[in-house]
């Protein structure tokens, strides 16, 4: 991969993340919880057909500078026992709707901090949704970690309940760097951590997460953490570009007075990262994920199988309709999007009393399901064939390239720039294209023509 200095400088602006479509900030508070009935009855006509469940664990020990997640700092005992109640009551509440010849493909703690609160509420609310639902074979069950937190005890507890998966998150192993976003180091050595799980099972599928463009980095401190990293050896690895977005997360103005990485040095943080992992024999994925050759995101990638929703990636085989609980959690169904109250009182009070207290969502249109699909193909596979969109809304290839404002000379540039290469039938982005690949699809997404919301920039 080669990095053009003038080619950053013309695609570094704001667009979308596009870890959905339309993004969350095009949800609406005309969406109810009526609406939301409507959307779960209608989710079990639609594909996928596998049912995936997203936990929202909002709690932290303390709140990193970084954070752009709906968290909050910890509370007393009896709220969080309240909290969970809550949780193990609206997965019942879900299961009154969702048909139960339906299986279960995946299961993702995320947050906050899943690890910050007792081993035991985890393990509760997993053994509700057993008890509630049928699981595939080999479904996959994900934890977010942070090291700080973590014993060989509190993993001895997770595995007790089937975690087959878990997502460390490291951010640095520099020290100075962790102390200026008010983060603490792991408890335990990373290695040791990594070992012992293997040491289990070592079918347990482990990923370190990171990130780069914080304050006190730079591509030789950066550099070092990842070779750590490549040491510890992890099924996956993330490095994940920091997302300034103080008009929205306050706490982050913060990092401002520590002095934040330009365009040019975050840049040269992850191509430093990039060159190191993938001499090491990682595959990039997508836009910040790298995996083993081994593992099933290489072998879907491979395949054009790859997908993507708010937790990651995952394969298409395995990817379900994601019900989101707890608050903040949003549900991503076939027909639309559902966010749940961001306030802890008010999600707990409406759980009390058996309503789903959402806050906003979006039902989804005929045409923006084909935006979707374009969108996520671009961004997990690299590549799309409009063939085999127009069969999958059973149209013509013709009316897919209306729907997102097709345009030739508009994919000619990119192709200038040496991002893609396409014809009448296809669309494939190059390996130097992974870096703008937010650029190419947002350039198919008609919704950006008359959109002034404001996003992170896309480098």
């Amino acid at each position: 991969m080669e990095v053009n200095k003038q080619l950053l400088e013309k695609y570094n602006v704001p667009v979308p993340r596009y870890t959905s479509y339309p993004p969350a900030n095009h949800f609406t508070s005309d969406f109810n919880k009526n609406d939301y009935v409507a959307l779960i009855e209608g989710s079990n006509h639609d594909n996928p057909t596998h049912i995936a469940f997203y936990i929202h664990i909002p709690f932290c020990a303390q709140i990193c500078f970084y954070c752009g997640c709906n968290a909050l700092k910890m509370e007393n005992q009896s709220v969080i026992s309240g909290y969970v109640e809550a949780v193990k009551k609206e997965i019942q509440m879900l299961s009154k709707y969702i048909d139960k010849s339906r299986k279960v493909s995946q299961i993702h703690y995320g947050g906050g901090t899943p690890n910050a609160i007792k081993s035991e509420f985890i393990q509760e609310i997993n053994r509700t949704i057993f008890k509630e639902f049928g699981l595939l074979d080999h479904a996959e069950i994900a934890i977010e970690c942070n090291p700080a937190l973590l014993s060989y005890k509190y993993i001895d507890a997770l595995l007790e309940v089937g975690f087959n998966r878990f997502s460390i998150g490291i951010q640095d192993f520099n020290t100075e760097v962790l102390e200026n976003v008010n983060r603490k180091p792991s408890a335990l050595p990373v290695k040791d951590i990594v070992d012992y799980i293997k040491g289990k099972d070592d079918q347990i599928t482990i990923n370190l997460d990171f990130i780069y463009g914080l304050p006190g980095q730079d591509v030789n401190n950066f550099s070092s953490t990842i070779k750590k990293a490549i040491e510890v050896k992890p099924d996956r690895l993330v490095t994940f570009s920091y997302a300034h977005v103080p008009w929205m997360k306050e706490n982050q103005k913060i990092l401002e007075e520590k002095g934040l990485p330009t365009a040019d040095e975050k840049m040269d943080m992850f191509m430093a990262a990039y060159n190191l992992l993938t001499d090491a024999g990682y595959v990039s994925i997508g836009l910040d994920h790298y995996a083993l050759p081994e593992d099933e995101l290489c072998v879907a990638l491979n395949e054009h199988q790859l997908h993507r929703n708010f937790q990651g990636y995952c394969t298409k085989k395995t990817t379900g309709q994601v019900y989101a609980v707890g608050v903040s959690g949003i549900s991503q169904l076939s027909g639309g999007y559902a966010q749940n109250t961001k306030d802890l009182k008010a999600y707990i009070t409406g759980i009390e009393q058996w309503q789903f207290p959402i806050e906003k969502g979006l039902e989804v249109s005929f045409e923006q399901k084909i935006i979707r699909m374009v969108i996520n193909e671009l961004m997990c596979n690299k590549f799309v064939n409009w063939l085999n969109v127009a069969y999958t809304f059973d149209i013509s290839d013709i009316q897919v390239k209306k729907v997102v404002l097709y345009s030739y000379e508009k994919l000619l540039g990119f192709k200038e720039d040496g991002l893609i290469e396409f014809d009448d039938n296809q669309v494939k982005i190059t390996e130097n294209g992974s870096l703008y690949i937010r650029n190419i699809v947002a350039a198919l997404d008609p919704a950006l023509n008359n959109n002034q919301r404001m996003y992170s920039k896309s480098l």
